[in-house]
């Protein structure tokens, strides 16, 4: 299967990116799209040295640009914009995000952390 996908939209409420395989479409929210960036400030320099990210929960695309013939750029409502996300990282997040979910939520557990903002006591 080509790790390309034959379309990208982005859903009206900027929440949701869907690629389609073939046939097949792939739904990928926002949340986990920015919790599983490849960039440096999430993933960190090396092995083991992953940020979990906590919050994001609300997040959106704000903007999708194509990097050259390899990848997509995608930013976030956050601010975050320095993810550079090559095709055979989408195809992997596409067909392994109920377990990367999974994770993803058990690492939140397990620190404690939430998807959601903390709100001010205000």
């Amino acid at each position: 299967m080509n790790n390309i996908p034959v379309e990208i939209r982005l859903l009206k409420n900027r929440t949701v990116l869907v690629l389609t395989y073939g046939d097949e479409p792939k739904n990928l929210p926002a949340e986990f799209l920015r919790v599983y960036s490849p960039s440096a400030e999430v993933r960190g320099h090396g092995v083991g040295q992953d940020v979990l990210q906590t919050g994001k929960a609300d997040v959106q695309i704000t903007d999708l640009q194509p990097v050259g013939q390899y990848a997509l750029k995608i930013s976030f409502s956050d601010g975050h914009d320095s993810g550079l996300y090559d095709w055979a990282y989408l195809h992997r997040l596409a067909y392994g995000y109920d377990a990367m979910w999974q994770e993803y939520l058990d690492k939140l557990a397990a620190a404690g952390a939430s998807r959601f903002e903390k709100q001010s006591d205000c």
